[in-house]
């Protein structure tokens, strides 16, 4: 696992334990980043909501489920888990190195 800083209300996470945790159910992968960067690929089965509209659209997180969120390289998905957190999501989960991680590992994606 990832080193994960006490201080964070949120887990730091391989894509390794992300497609463990996306594999074994419950659980909700949201995309902050923009339009563009989703249409070059994204994993499957991932909600894209932008961190810049995550406020607003945070009835869209689940309460229930364990979240990973992720971005381009983790800055973002770590601002979103942040943000998730401070609105009662307690199961926040941040793909360290994002997508760029994600497909560096070889784990597919689609468009």
């Amino acid at each position: 696992m990832s080193p994960s800083n006490i201080q964070e209300p949120f887990k730091r996470i391989t894509p390794q334990e992300a497609l463990a945790l996306i594999t074994k159910g419950n659980v909700q992968v949201i995309d902050v980043r923009q339009p563009g960067e989703w249409a070059t690929g994204h994993v499957e089965g991932a909600q894209l909501i932008p961190v810049d509209s995550l406020f607003e659209r945070i009835g869209e997180v689940a309460e229930d489920k364990d979240i990973i969120f992720y971005c381009a390289v983790g800055v973002r998905s770590g601002l979103a888990c942040e943000i998730g957190a401070a609105m009662g999501r307690t199961r926040c989960h941040n793909i360290e190195g994002g997508i760029e991680a994600w497909k560096a590992s070889r784990l597919p994606t689609v468009k």
